[in-house]
């Protein structure tokens, strides 16, 4: 797997942590550099070890199914993609008006009470945006992929695009969620299904 490969795989993993920064974002009274982060920082990190658990859990078995880790693989991104891109029609918000420019304070909005960064907020949302990326680094040990800088880098693009999902996120509101959850998706499906063709012509 090259290096833009890699990229791809790690933009589409982030979408899912983009998309919740973007409603951290609009839900802070100030969405600040600092903030945004500190953000990163726990989507990055947790999107970087999940698949190194992954790894290390896929690596007792590779060896023992090579005959097949290529289906593995593009099922477990055809999965986690197309959840994705599933989610991304679902309709979440007031449907009855815009969300305002200043935090909302209905009780019902999916953006309310979120603008807190403090841990007992944060690592929820980041356990629960980074748990599709074990599955993708269970593909990564049948792949035989260098883990260490493949993880890092996800960490960093998540990082990255977590943090400008903040900043966003106060400019543009939610109207990119669900257009990030669906490329996010997309890619992800087309990287399985060129693991599986690679493997089979």
């Amino acid at each position: 797997m090259n290096w833009a490969e890699l990229f791809l795989i790690a933009v589409g993993l982030s979408m899912d942590a983009f998309a919740v920064a973007l409603a951290k974002g609009i839900s802070m009274p100030k969405a600040t550099l600092g903030k945004a982060s500190v953000v990163g920082l726990y989507f990055g990190v947790f999107q970087a070890g999940m698949p190194l658990l992954g790894y290390f859990l896929g690596a007792r078995f590779a060896d023992s199914i090579t005959a097949i880790d290529h289906w593995i693989a593009f099922a477990l991104l055809l999965f986690i993609g197309g959840k994705m891109v599933l989610g991304s029609f679902k309709k979440e918000g007031c449907e009855d008006r815009e969300c305002p420019p200043t935090p909302c304070t209905d009780r019902k909005c999916p953006t309310a009470g979120k603008a807190s960064i403090a841990p007992a907020a944060m690592l929820p949302l980041a356990l629960a945006t980074s748990i599709d990326a074990l599955a993708v680094g269970v593909s990564f040990a049948f792949l035989k992929v260098e883990i260490v800088p493949a993880v890092s880098f996800i960490g960093a693009v998540t990082f990255l695009l977590s943090a400008i999902g903040v900043l966003a996120g106060k400019v543009f509101g939610m109207r990119f969620k669900s257009k990030a959850e669906l490329v996010g998706g997309l890619i992800l499906v087309l990287m399985g299904c060129k693991i599986l063709w690679e493997h089979l012509v």
